[in-house]
């Protein structure tokens, strides 16, 4: 008996300690509002103990009251409380953008602990920006990206350049991703000139715009990183009353620039000038004769602004609207939104609608599901290329003697050219794009500190494209015609992976991503030509008496990916992250399919040393260093694959060798190194500065191969080349007090872009006016140097730049263009960029610009060659011609004028212009309404507003502007281009 019950005391004591070693604490965390912080990590101080709160904020942990319990949570200030039951715990968010919370692909991070190089710009940063892509709103916001609209056409096509060049002949735009999907970007358009596929997207759906620039952040996404990464995620709802938001804005717009052209009367001058000296007055003044349809062109009677025609005074109107809101189970965000741009440039209009669901739903406390959906519908009425005889910039070499319309109002059809007001009225060409965006998510939650993510994501871009052409049309000979082409592009996703995220001895903190992908990408293009109509009342293609022409085809490609990443920090001052990710593609040689994509980065907080912890001057401090290794696949589907052609001959069917295949063939492969440092002073004054080197290896090239192999070349891995520079950011809080607000962002970058090898012995690559030299900058201009004119009889000269003996270049001048060699003459991309933002808050009011400069880049005229000849010909003329030479002794750098006697007409210096600029790039004034004058009225807040884009624009350049390119063809290039529009609009903004 007295053992039994000896050991009942025995079992009873180590009850008792059990249970005082299991007594735990819960509680719940929130927000200075109330919310609960879902995901928030506790710790028992000085103890290997930890949790994490679940979706509603609560938590349970091993503790015992009285022990300190220390919370964190990303973007808010660390709490440290004494443990006790039931507690709620209240964290205050930090205006820091230390704390600042980045996508990195498949997750997020906190700036403060971030190795990698990511650019960002929030909603606030680019709503109510008046311009009808989402790019075009991030521009001189981001250090090391350029982002350039192809011209002032509202459907162009936009270049972004992440840190210089990392291909040649591959694709060079970087990989957009919108919650997760990667989406199509493939230009579809028939018409030679691009379009932009990601018009679909509107900015007020949009929360952040994260760019991953180094190969750290951009690993993660492997083979299709090495141009950069551009992750877009959309708005989502939060807890608690709903809200409810309108915007409603009007807008005008015109040219940024218009070029100076002759009128009547000095047309007319120059040209019997120019058919003077060379003595042929006569047929100069029979065709100025013809040109004027029978008015008066000695007097002036008819004096036609043709580029006032083709470029007008354009229109954007944009409405949205969103809701949102939620519980603490399910989270909602609707939007949608309206733009109805009239562009600049005659004929050229865009309508769009979107519309967008973002829900989530907590089932349990484990499980959440939830979907994002978005759909879009553009409508383009487009003009034809710059290439185009029919394109209204092109009108502009029509003679200001031709009446642009006759008496009836019908177009004039005998001008010097087509008359592209004939097309105006006889053509169309319309273009519509749907886009649907869908994925379906789910998140287990299996531990505290591990989840499992399922995500299946789906992006469906539709385009359909109509060109009627009537009877009257230009060129007509089949009495109307119809092109009509319908194009699906089709991806799909299927993503999973683990997510572990804990802190261990409040020390060690690890985050662990591990999964797999799979993507599919399908395309289906059909067309179909129809011919000889009976009234111009038809305008589709049956309508016509024979369909002449017809073509199909469908291709697809797929991804298999398996990635990793490890974050690891100890005491959040030593920094290491680890990444890899190994794909494969079915667009490569089956001996080369899979690439394996490694990253590492490693940082130092240095201001959490001992030593600076409690520095009031230095708030932070950190250095960072990166290197990885990502993959170039935009190669096209069939550049690895031996392919036939079909061939018919004679009604019979047949094949013909067309390319031979590469089993070899793989990815072009970009290694990037990049060194940082981040420094902070006092929470008010910020530095980010970087190095950054880019190494290109394997550039897919055409080879040559002998004659007696069937085929002319092959695509082969051979070629190297080079991008480095510097980035620079500084961000200032000015003024902070609680009525007055300053703030300024500036960047800076520069970068260098040279080809380091090329294929056949480093032989220089020539193509058009561009060329690609080892040692020398991608794509660089290469033309003949035009030397001025001959001051003693007005003949056009040229540098010869032929080599000597010893090796140095012959730099007399010659008359004689063929005795010319040509040299390299300049660059067509910026080696100095730059972007300044200023936002400044005054009790009610908002103020904010932003200026955007670049420096350093080249753009040739190829126009020039007929609108610049001092009167060559009837093409008319820009007015800098009237400074043509005329007597001996003048000084000018405008050859003699002479008709047909191409003095100084041929391709040369002559035409190439430094494209240096400085612009403000948009500007927005606003006032927001006191909250008491709004009480009665139901609204939370109430804003008007004015904003701007490309309301100035600094530069000596002489053409439209120093952005506007050639949209067919040409690296740098300006042949008939639009400019810009500079657009201003008012807006108002309500809140519910």
């Amino acid at each position: 008996m007295k053992i039994k019950l000896k050991h009942c005391l025995w079992l009873f004591l180590l009850f008792v300690q059990i249970a005082a070693a299991q007594e735990s604490i819960s509680g719940k965390v929130t927000d200075k509002k109330g919310l609960p912080i879902p995901g928030a990590n506790i710790v028992v101080q000085g103890k290997n103990i930890s949790a994490q709160t679940d979706f509603d904020g609560l938590f349970k942990i091993a503790a015992k009251k009285g022990e300190i319990l220390v919370v964190t949570y990303v973007s808010y200030k660390t709490v440290e409380v004494p443990a006790s039951n039931n507690i709620t715990i209240q964290l205050d968010e930090v205006q820091n953008e230390l704390e600042t919370v980045v996508v990195v692909g498949y997750g997020t991070q906190s700036k403060r602990n971030l190795t990698d190089n990511i650019a960002r710009v929030t909603a606030k940063d680019i709503q109510q920006i008046p311009v009808s892509n989402v790019q075009n709103a991030l521009v001189g916001k981001l250090a090391g990206v350029q982002i350039t609209q192809t011209n002032g056409k509202v459907d162009g096509g936009i270049n972004i350049r992440v840190r210089g060049a990392a291909s040649i002949s591959a694709g060079t735009q970087p990989l957009y991703v919108l919650d997760g999907i990667p989406l199509i970007n493939d230009d579809e358009s028939s018409n030679g000139a691009p379009t932009n596929p990601l018009l679909t997207l509107s900015t007020n759906e949009i929360e952040s715009i994260d760019v991953l620039k180094d190969a750290s952040s951009a690993a993660i996404y492997g083979a299709r990183g090495a141009n950069g990464v551009v992750l877009i995620t959309t708005k989502k709802g939060r807890e608690g009353k709903g809200t409810f938001t309108v915007n409603l804005s009007q807008g005008v717009s015109e040219a940024t620039h218009k070029r100076k052209w002759l009128n009547a009367k000095q047309y007319v001058e120059l040209l019997q000038e120019a058919g003077r000296n060379v003595n042929d007055l006569e047929s100069v003044e029979d065709e100025l004769e013809y040109l004027s349809q029978g008015t008066d062109w000695r007097n002036g009677e008819v004096d036609t602004n043709w580029q006032d025609i083709a470029l007008r005074t354009g229109y954007t109107t944009d409405a949205d609207f969103s809701a949102s809101g939620g519980d603490e189970k399910t989270k909602y965000f609707f939007s949608g939104a309206y733009n109805n741009t009239t562009g600049i440039v005659d004929s050229n209009t865009l309508e769009r609608f979107t519309a967008r669901t973002n829900v989530s739903h907590k089932v349990t406390d484990r499980l959440t599901l939830g979907m994002n959906l978005g759909f879009s519908r553009s409508l383009i009425h487009r003009v034809q290329d710059d290439n185009s005889f029919s394109s209204p910039l092109q009108s502009v070499a029509q003679a200001p003697i031709s009446p642009a319309r006759l008496e009836d109002g019908s177009a004039n059809p005998n001008t010097e050219y087509s008359n592209y007001l004939l097309a105006k009225d006889n053509t169309f060409w319309k273009t519509i794009m749907r886009r649907l965006t869908g994925k379906l998510f789910a998140e287990f939650r299996i531990l505290n500190s591990l989840k499992f993510n399922s995500d299946f994501s789906y992006d469906l871009l539709s385009q359909t494209e109509d060109y009627w052409q009537g009877k009257n049309a230009p060129f007509m000979a089949t009495d109307g015609a119809v092109f009509a082409t319908s194009v699906n592009t089709e991806n799909y996703v299927s993503s999973n992976y683990f997510t572990f995220d804990k802190t261990f001895a409040e020390k060690h903190t690890f985050n662990v991503v591990a999964g797999m992908e799979f993507n599919k990408y399908n395309r289906r293009y059909q067309d179909v030509n129809s011919i000889y109509f009976s009234s111009d009342d038809f305008q589709t293609v049956d309508g016509g008496a024979e369909v002449n022409e017809g073509h199909g085809n469908e291709t697809d490609y797929a991804f298999v990916s398996q990635f990793g990443r490890l974050n690891y920090s100890f005491q959040n001052k030593y920094l290491l992250k680890a990444s890899i990710r190994r794909d494969g593609s079915s667009r490569f040689g089956k001996n080369e399919r899979f690439g394996v994509f490694p990253a590492f980065s490693a940082g130092w907080v240095i201001s959490q040393e001992e030593f600076l912890k409690d520095s009031k001057a230095i708030s932070n401090l950190k250095i960072k260093g990166s290197w990885g290794k990502l993959g170039n696949a935009e190669i096209g589907n069939f550049a690895s694959r031996q392919l036939y052609r079909p061939n018919p001959y004679n009604l019979k069917s047949g094949l013909t060798f067309d390319q031979p295949g590469n089993d070899d063939l793989t990815w072009e492969k970009s290694a990037q190194t990049d060194f940082g440092v981040e420094i902070g002073f006092i929470d008010r004054f910020s530095i980010e500065a970087d190095y950054y080197q880019k190494d290109t290896d394997g550039l897919l090239f055409e080879v040559p191969l002998p004659i007696s192999s069937g085929a002319a070349s092959i695509n082969k891995n051979i070629g190297k080349i080079r991008s480095n520079g510097f980035e620079l950011t500084i961000n200032t809080k000015n003024i902070d007090t609680e009525n007055f607000k300053w703030n300024t962002s500036f960047n800076l970058t520069t970068n260098e872009s040279k080809v380091k090898s090329l294929p056949n012995d480093n032989r220089d690559i020539i193509v058009g006016y561009n060329i690609n030299r080892v040692g020398e900058n991608i794509s660089s201009f290469y033309l003949v140097e035009y030397a001025g004119v001959d001051p003693d009889n007005g003949d056009a000269l040229f540098y010869k730049n032929t080599k000597k003996a010893d090796g140095t270049r012959d730099r007399t001048t010659t008359r004689n263009y063929s005795e010319a060699e040509r040299i390299i003459a300049g660059n067509p991309f910026p080696t100095l960029m730059s972007g300044l933002t200023n936002t400044i808050l005054y009790k009610g009011f908002d103020f904010t610009f932003t200026f955007q400069g670049e420096w350093g880049a080249s753009i040739y005229n190829s126009a020039g060659i007929y609108q610049s000849t001092a009167a060559d010909y009837f093409d008319n003329q820009t007015a800098d011609q009237l400074n043509r030479w005329q007597n001996p002794g003048d000084i000018t750098d405008v050859p003699q004028a002479r008709f047909g006697g191409s003095n100084g007409t041929q391709d040369s210096s002559r035409y190439l212009d430094k494209a240096d600029f400085v612009r403000l790039r948009n500007l927005t004034l606003g006032y927001t309404l006191p909250k008491d004058v709004l009480k009665d009225l139901g609204m939370s807040s109430l804003r008007v507003y004015f904003t701007a884009v490309n309301l100035l624009t600094f530069t000596n350049y002489e053409g439209n502007d120093p952005e506007a390119r050639r949209d067919d063809s040409g690296i740098g290039e300006d042949f008939y281009s639009a400019p810009p529009a500079r657009t201003t609009a008012i807006g108002v903004n309500f809140n519910f």
